[in-house]
Parts: structure tokens; C-alpha cells; sequence
């Protein structure tokens, strides 16, 4: 039995704990007074909240408390608050009480009272007590339905830290379940490291209104992503306005500007009539600007100002105008090296850049093939109203092509998404067979070797223009092979195995390491450098 004293917190309520002034006042349920009425609940201090306009009522609570409880010690508690419908101004002014309060819990026990005050109130004694800032219990009284009682009333204590409550904890956990599936488009993905991600994703969407920012190789599902934090988002109704999705790498020369950010009737020659803008359109949703690396510094200029202030000027306007949206960035590109090299703001990055994850490509998440496989032919399906099987040979032939080390997915989910689709439309009677897979390997194969050449840019950038035009167009083409598979491999070992499979399969490679390490020696390149 916990013998520590007993301190209670509770709201004056003005209507409720008033009464006529007269006999029948205790007849008439009063929550505050009755609180202090029970034989198996002792308080032993009340601490008592009240506006200072409500002093004389205080005062006639306190008096009335000391004839039914002479052992309840009342402290009184006088805190402006000018409009206690106000949530910001009536948290702030409880949380500073709280704040300001001695706790001693290892001497006292304490509860919160929450059927007095306001609605805003109420939940704000809720919201302090489950942060802990009061460290009690909550204790809500009412009526008792005994006529012959009905002055006590009766009360109910409610602790948030009792397992009783695992039940809400159990719904609330599912409800998280269901959000988080719906993130990942009900497909049990089993890649650790994906599977936390979009965890993480889950709850920042509905606990933050900042921006997220999706990076990630191309093909990686950011903008598939981007619509399932929308979805979540309006389902949850943090969002009532609807989705806008842009590709910044569209968005070219005079007609940026006016596509982003609108502008007036004849702000230029052709502009006959007036417009909207992306922004404006997403007022009260979500704006997604996918490959945001490509936006110009102006627009970037004008965005970073329509994020911080809510509001800017369309084209040829003299007028500013607002709109409140969510934004979601993807990219697929390094927006620091960007900023060193003058092409992204470096203000806007800071702004966008506090919740970013990155998406692992489909290389990097080879056991979510399977579920991903089958979660694209029930799609097709769907979208044809054709059925789609697939043999257990042929199912069995292109997971062990796809999980292989030959199977690059330069493309991520959307090689995968075009091999289905292929698979499923040259499949006699809807069957897809070895035959198929068969000559989607060979497809892919054949794409992913034209694809091999590298970008030339990040060549230029590890070499440097003078470097690269002393090396022949056969040994770039070979060395930005390379440097791709590195820059998919979590390790230099990893990369060797990779690159050397056949020469270690007849076993002419014994340290694939060190063989990858002394051929990007040749070209004064390290695994740091070209594993970045």
C-alpha cells in the first residue's frame, strides 16, 4: 500500500463547482468539492487552478472543502488566462505551472483532476500528464446515478502507464501497422533496412509538417513514396487539399517561374490570361517536386521564401498571394556537391533537408524481388482484367537470374516493373514460362551492358577533364563500369566478387579485393573515392 501523501491538481470550474448559496449547495454535485469526499480517496493537498476573476468562487470552494475535508490542505493557484478556449495560450499557461511546480515524487503521489475547465483544458491536462511534465494519475469524477448520493458523485482514476490500457495500445499499434503497409503498398518487403526506413517515414509524416526529402538511385519508388505519404496523410486528415507532382527537370527557361508560381494577364507576350500556378494548387495538400536538383537558383529563390512565409508573388504581380502546403523533395542527385559547386542554395538545402531518406535501390534489396515480382503481375492484372500466372519453373528461373550478381537493375523497381510487364504480355494464354524469362534475361542482360558506359560526368569529376582525354574511349567505357558496380557495393570485397564471379568460378581469381584495388590504381583512384 503506497502511504505517500496524496496531492491533486484541478481546474476551478466556474459553472460546475458554483452553487446556490444556501443548504442546498451540498446536495448539488460539485466535481472539485466532491473529489475531497470519498472515504477511500484522501487528499491531502489540493492544488487549485483558477482564473483571478473567479477568486470569490475560489474562496467559497475552499471554505466548503474545509467543512467536508478539514484534512485537505488547499493551495490556490491564480493564472490569467484570457481566453481559456485559446489551446496555445492555456497549454503555455498550465505547462508553466507544471514547470514551476516542486515535484517530490519519491515523498508525494500525484493526480491530475480533468473534468473541470474547458474541453481545451482538459486535453491539455491530458497532454501535460502523458509527457510527464505532472507525473501522477488522472482522475476524472461524475455524477453518482444514487439519488441518495448524487452530491458525492463518484470518481475513476485512470493511469496511462497501466497495462490495462494495452488494448488502446494494441488498436494504436495496429492502426501504425496499417499506415506503414500502406507505405510500402502491401508488399512484405523483408530488406531490414528499407523496412526501417519507411517506419521512420511513417511517423514523420504524421507527427511533422516539415518537408521530406526522398533520395535514392533512380528508379527507387521516391515518387510511388511520395504518394503513399499523401495518401497516409490524407487518410489521417493532417491534409485536406490535393496532391500536386511536378518533375523539375521540365521545368526549363521563362515558363518555370510562371508554372510554379503563376502569374497575371499579360505578364508576358503570350500570356493571354491568368494562372493559377503548381503552388497555389497544392494549397491545403501536398506538393511533391521530384528531381528538385534541377530547379534554377531563381525559382529556388522563390521557393525557399513561399516555404518560410506561406505566401509570394506570382509572375508580373504586384500582389502577393499565400498558400499552405506540405512539401516532399526527390532526388537522385548529391545536392551538397551541388551547393559547393554553385547550382542549389545552400538555405534552401537547410530548409528542405531535415527529414531525408534515402530509398535503397532494388540491387541493394534482392529478397524484396519475390514479393515485389508478384505484387507487379497482380497490378498488370488488375490494369488488363487478364489473368496472369506464372510456372513455378519459370517463377523459380527468374528469381535465381534476378538475385544473381549478374542482375544489375540499373533501373531499380521500374526494370523490374518493365520485365513484368513484358513477361505477362508474351505469355501465350496468360502462362508465363521458362521461354519467357529465358528472354527477358537476355533483354535485361543487353540493356544493362549499353547502360554500363557510366554517365561521363562523374568520370570528369573523379579524373578531371585533363585525366580523362589521355584515356582511351575502350578504357572509360570499361572503367565506368566498374565504378558502378562499386558504387552499389556496400564493400571493396563485395565489389571484386561481383566483377571477378567468372574468373573465380574457374578459379583463376583468388583475392578479387585486391585485384579491383590495383586496377583503380592504374587510374590514381581509390575505394573511397569511387565508392562515394
Amino acid at each position: 500500500m503506497d502511504n505517500r501523501p496524496l496531492v491533486v491538481f484541478s481546474l476551478l470550474g466556474p459553472t460546475l463547482d458554483g452553487g446556490p448559496k444556501s443548504a442546498a449547495r451540498w446536495e448539488k454535485w460539485r466535481p472539485t468539492l466532491s473529489l475531497c469526499q470519498h472515504e477511500d480517496l484522501l487528499v491531502d493537498r489540493l492544488e487549485l487552478i483558477y482564473q483571478p476573476e473567479f477568486e470569490q468562487l475560489a474562496g467559497q470552494l475552499t471554505d466548503d472543502i474545509a467543512t467536508c475535508s478539514p484534512e485537505t490542505e488547499v493551495r490556490a493557484h491564480h493564472v490569467p488566462m484570457r481566453d481559456p478556449w485559446d489551446f496555445e495560450e492555456v497549454y503555455g499557461a498550465l505547462l508553466d505551472v507544471a514547470r514551476g511546480y516542486p515535484f517530490d515524487t519519491e515523498r508525494e503521489r500525484y493526480a491530475v483532476h480533468i473534468t473541470t475547465g474547458t474541453h481545451v483544458a482538459q486535453i491539455s491536462l491530458f497532454l501535460l500528464v502523458e509527457a510527464r511534465y505532472l507525473p501522477g494519475v488522472l482522475i476524472q469524477t461524475s455524477p453518482s446515478p444514487d439519488t441518495r448520493s448524487r452530491g458525492l458523485g463518484v470518481y475513476r482514476t485512470i493511469d496511462l502507464d497501466l497495462s490495462r490500457y494495452d488494448q488502446i495500445a494494441a488498436r494504436f499499434e495496429a492502426e501504425r501497422g496499417e499506415g506503414i503497409a500502406a507505405l510500402k503498398s502491401g508488399i512484405a518487403t523483408q530488406n531490414p533496412e528499407f523496412n526501417t526506413i519507411v517506419e521512420q517515414i511513417g511517423h514523420v509524416a504524421l507527427a511533422s509538417s516539415a518537408p521530406i526529402l526522398l533520395t535514392g538511385p533512380t528508379g527507387a519508388g521516391k515518387s510511388q513514396m511520395a504518394r503513399r505519404i499523401y495518401e497516409l496523410r490524407r487518410a489521417r486528415r493532417t491534409l485536406t487539399g490535393p496532391l500536386v507532382e511536378v518533375n523539375c527537370a521540365t521545368l526549363r527557361g521563362d515558363g518555370a517561374m510562371s508554372a510554379l508560381f503563376g502569374h497575371v494577364k499579360g505578364a508576358y507576350t503570350g500570356a493571354a490570361g491568368a494562372r493559377e500556378g503548381l503552388l497555389r494548387a497544392a494549397d491545403g495538400g501536398m506538393l511533391f517536386l521530384d528531381e528538385v536538383g534541377e530547379l534554377g537558383l531563381d525559382e529556388q529563390a522563390m521557393l525557399l521564401r513561399a516555404l518560410e512565409e506561406k505566401r509570394f508573388q506570382p509572375v508580373g504581380s504586384d500582389r502577393e498571394v499565400t498558400s499552405d502546403f506540405a512539401l516532399a523533395c526527390g532526388t537522385n542527385r548529391d545536392l551538397s556537391s551541388a551547393v559547393s559547386e554553385g547550382r542549389f542554395r545552400e538555405d534552401l538545402l537547410a530548409r528542405i533537408d531535415l527529414w531525408t531518406f534515402r530509398l535503397p535501390g532494388l540491387s541493394e534489396r534482392r529478397e524484396d524481388i519475390a514479393p515485389n515480382l508478384d505484387y507487379e503481375l497482380a497490378r498488370i492484372e488488375a490494369q488488363t482484367g487478364r489473368r496472369v500466372a506464372m510456372s513455378l519453373e519459370a517463377r523459380s528461373a527468374f528469381l535465381h537470374f534476378a538475385q544473381s550478381e549478374q542482375a544489375t537493375w540499373r533501373g531499380s523497381f521500374r526494370d523490374l516493373s518493365a520485365a513484368a510487364t513484358r513477361m505477362a504480355t508474351l505469355a501465350e494464354g496468360g502462362r508465363i514460362t521458362v521461354r519467357e524469362v529465358e528472354q527477358e534475361a537476355d533483354r535485361l542482360r543487353r540493356s544493362w551492358s549499353r547502360g554500363a558506359a557510366q554517365e561521363p560526368g562523374v568520370l570528369q569529376k573523379l579524373l578531371g577533364e585533363q585525366r580523362l582525354a589521355q584515356i582511351d574511349l575502350f578504357d572509360q567505357a570499361q572503367l565506368g563500369a566498374v565504378i558502378e558496380v562499386c558504387r552499389r557495393s556496400a564493400t571493396l570485397s563485395e565489389a571484386g566478387r561481383t566483377l571477378f564471379a567468372a574468373s573465380r568460378a574457374l578459379r583463376t581469381s583468388r583475392n578479387d579485393a585486391d585485384r579491383l584495388r590495383k586496377y583503380l590504381a592504374r587510374f590514381d583512384l581509390s575505394w573511397d573515392e569511387v565508392s562515394e
